[in-house]
């Protein structure tokens, strides 16, 4: 059974920082490129940032030099370290993982990050 369980959201300070983790399980977790998604409410779901099984990493502008995807195929975890948080980085935030070339794309379920004073 495929699973992908985010954790580590919460309610942060601007300037403040997070990190979130994604633990996932029922797949082979190095063969895939994971990614974390957020949506903003009234706001369609939009990529962040993500990072492939090679380890190359891609950021939405809006986050570069704040946030840095990384991996540990060993635990099984993609991570997203958040700094310098601003009230616009409020949103669910979403794992995903997705098999390049196939149609196996998995969810989380999503955690909430509020960025308030």
């Amino acid at each position: 059974q495929v699973q992908l369980v985010e954790s580590g959201g919460g309610s942060v300070q601007p300037r403040g920082s997070l990190r979130l983790s994604c633990a996932a399980s029922g797949f082979t977790f190095s063969s895939y490129a994971m990614s974390w998604y957020r949506q903003a409410p009234g706001k369609e779901r939009e990529l962040v940032a993500y990072i492939t099984s090679g380890g190359s990493t891609y950021y939405v502008d809006s986050v570069k030099g704040r946030f840095t995807i990384s991996r540990d195929n060993a635990k099984n975890t993609v991570y997203l370290q958040m700094s310098s948080l601003t009230p616009d980085d409020t949103a669910v935030y979403y794992c995903n993982g997705r098999l390049r070339r196939t149609s196996y794309d998995y969810w989380g379920q999503g955690t909430q990050v509020t960025v308030s004073s």
